[in-house]
């Protein structure tokens, strides 16, 4: 058996939609003292999953090539400088997921004790039990995403196993067999939705989340970095000389997670999930941004509130964790720079420009290939007309790059003279004091006109003699993703972020996912027609149009290969900032080429516009050694106590 694994302590307390994970201790002792300790200890058992929202030590939050932070003292900032090892991982998921694993195996095997449980249904039963089989599928689904082939637990693992008999690890393709099934029989025992924002259901498995998490599995299964990657894998064995990972591509996997990913999308809309497109949900409250695209995608990961919506509390969101953020998480890091009175608005998560740059126009094309917007100077000023008022502020100043973008640019990024939408009343709020808030703003409307050149409202600090080491966007744009509009940001104390669920799972990841599996099985126009989905909620024109109507190359969305591009690039746009750049990236096997440089902003230490718009290299170190980062190390620990398994290659 594994033999590092043991019982932590586990957290337990009354349970909401916020917190899945509660606050008292439980033990496997009286985990069947009544039905409420059976359901304290099913809490418990979500309770070693990675919190996805938790910056400081999420592993793939801030850890791409989507934005660069002022907090690089932090510990997630060691897997874009590429400092971490086998002998000092730094933020490890290894024995964690393991942990999580033996947990949900002391409780299956209570679960299939007669007589125990006073006062638990039997339906109560079968549904904790078909949960039981979700988690260790989605521990083990989390494992092979980070770690390749993994060992393989069938079993509750026993603490008292001799050493000699430890497991190996087990070959790739066998353990995404284990985690399909794992999650096959979930779906068979698991209701369809949880609904209810104030149940203590919600963030718990259901069968349209086991469906949608073995169609990711095999998505992953399929990608170049694990099907038949010879060249990275070639010598990659066990002790006895069996190769771990396949070494031939194989071309069925595609279909087996395309037809998978067909039976997750008709179980999701069955069920009642559709987009998120509600573009006027809490105008009353603020009516900024008024355009209803803008508006729509940036409350599609913050609307909780839908309590009639058939899927639940969101319409979208199919998984979701229900931990929250905190005071130090990603809003208040994200919102433009305060500190009246105390007020924590950090002003630190910057997209750099090479995210910036996967934004389409508003014609749903790369600037590069739209020939009807002249992007040939991207960084040219120029002055905002009426014509584009709605994007930036007219009148005022901005670069060439930051105008005639498409919706999401406009939800999720603020730039030089932009708006950043947020309710902060004009006569007590954090932003009281800013002139253009006031001009804009009141208690019902409220915007910023951002500012990053030194001395603006956004910048590194009032002047070049007083420039803060942190608390400041290091690329010269900010994050609004994840940050209400109606947020009122108060001028004293904590206020003014919003504890939400984080959305892990949601449909336009099974159409993007699916639209993948089909270019990749030569079914393009299926592809096209569920990419579409998403680019019409997002306000673009279809592939079809953009490309044949505005294109350089019309030929492109009508090749495999261009499509597999196209597919790409809309998964970067759409779940930016959502856990996804750093697993893409990788299974893709481009990781080397985009993690591997230096990120790019404006010049930040500019005290005039005309010098802050040019593209300077920010400082921070970034590495990603290739084949080592593609997997993350085993812990040498580990590895000493178990010599029967081998470490990931480069390690």
């Amino acid at each position: 058996m594994i033999g590092c694994l043991f019982l932590a302590g586990l957290t337990l307390s009354s349970c909401d939609f916020l917190d899945v994970v509660p606050d008292e201790y439980t033990s496997e002792s009286d985990m069947t003292k009544d039905r409420q300790a059976a359901l304290n200890y099913l809490y418990s058992c979500y309770g070693y999953l990675p919190q996805p929202n938790n910056g400081t030590s999420s592993l793939d939050l801030l850890t791409g090539d989507e934005v660069v932070t002022a907090f690089e003292h932090e510990t997630f900032a060691a897997f874009p400088k590429g400092n971490y090892t086998a002998s000092n991982p730094v933020i490890s998921y290894w024995n964690t997921l393991y942990q999580g694993i033996r947990q949900c195996y002391s409780f299956e095997e209570e679960l299939n004790k007669t007589g125990n449980f006073s006062g638990l249904e039997e339906k109560d039963r079968a549904d904790y039990k078909a949960q039981v089989k979700f988690l260790l599928g989605y521990y083990d689904f989390l494992l092979t995403r980070c770690y390749g082939p993994i060992i393989l637990v069938t079993s509750k693992p026993d603490a008292k196993v001799n050493p000699k008999d430890y497991l190996p690890r087990t070959a790739y393709d066998i353990c995404i067999d284990s985690i399909c099934s794992y999650f096959d029989q979930a779906a068979k025992g698991l209701v369809a939705t949880r609904t209810g924002t104030q149940s203590n259901e919600f963030g718990l498995a259901t069968s349209v989340a086991a469906k949608a998490m073995k169609a990711k599995t095999l998505l992953y299964a399929a990608s170049p970095l694990f099907n038949g990657n010879s060249k990275f894998y070639a010598d990659f064995k066990d002790k006895d000389g069996n190769a771990l990972m396949p070494l031939t591509y194989d071309a069925n996997k595609w279909v087996k997670a395309r037809d998978a990913y067909k039976e997750a999308i008709d179980a999701a809309e069955a069920a009642g999930y559709h987009l998120y497109t509600r573009g006027d949900y809490k105008m009353s409250t603020n009516g900024y941004p008024a355009d209803p695209h803008v508006r729509a995608l940036r409350y599609t990961v913050t609307d909780y509130e839908q309590e009639s919506e058939a899927a639940g509390s969101n319409c979208e969101v199919i998984f979701a964790d229900s931990r929250g953020e905190g005071n130090y998480g990603l809003q208040n890091k994200s919102m433009p720079f305060n500190w009246k009175n105390g007020n924590n608005a950090w002003n630190g998560i910057s997209p750099t420009i090479a995210m910036m740059s996967r934004f389409y126009t508003k014609n749903g094309l790369p600037m590069s290939e739209d020939k009807t917007l002249d992007y040939s100077n991207p960084w040219s000023l120029v002055t905002v007309d009426s014509a584009h008022q709605e994007e930036a502020c007219l009148g005022r100043q901005t670069m060439r790059f930051d105008l005639d973008r498409e919706p999401r640019f406009y939800a999720w990024i603020s730039f030089q003279n932009g708006f950043y939408e947020i309710l902060s009343a004009s006569n007590n709020g954090a932003y009281s004091d800013d002139e253009n808030y006031k001009k804009f703003s009141n208690s019902t409307h409220g915007e910023l006109i951002t500012d990053f050149v030194v001395g603006g409202n956004c910048s590194r600090g009032k002047d070049a003699n007083n420039l803060r080491s942190n608390n400041y966007a290091p690329t010269g744009f900010l994050n609004k993703k994840f940050v209400d509009p109606d947020i009122a940001k108060s001028a004293t104390g904590y206020a003014g972020y919003h504890n939400r669920p984080w959305p892990v799972i949601r449909l336009a990841e099974l159409y993007l996912g699916y639209a993948e599996c089909c270019v990749e099985t030569g079914n393009l126009a299926t592809a096209r027609e569920y990419i579409d989905k998403v680019r019409v909620r997002a306000g673009i024109p279809t592939v079809e149009e953009a490309w044949s109507t505005y294109a350089k190359d019309p030929s492109k969305a009508n090749t495999q290969e261009g499509l597999r591009e196209i597919v790409r690039n809309e998964r970067m746009n759409e779940f930016y900032l959502e856990n996804q750049n750093f697993w893409d990236m990788r299974r893709w096997l481009l990781a080397e080429k985009y993690f591997n440089v230096k990120a790019q902003g404006m010049d930040i230490d500019a005290t005039n516009i005309d010098n802050f718009a040019k593209p300077t290299e920010v400082v921070f170190e970034r590495k990603f050694t290739s084949p080592a980062n593609y997997l993350m190390p085993i812990p040498s620990d580990d590895i000493n106590k178990n010599t029967h398994i081998v470490q990931n290659p480069g390690y």
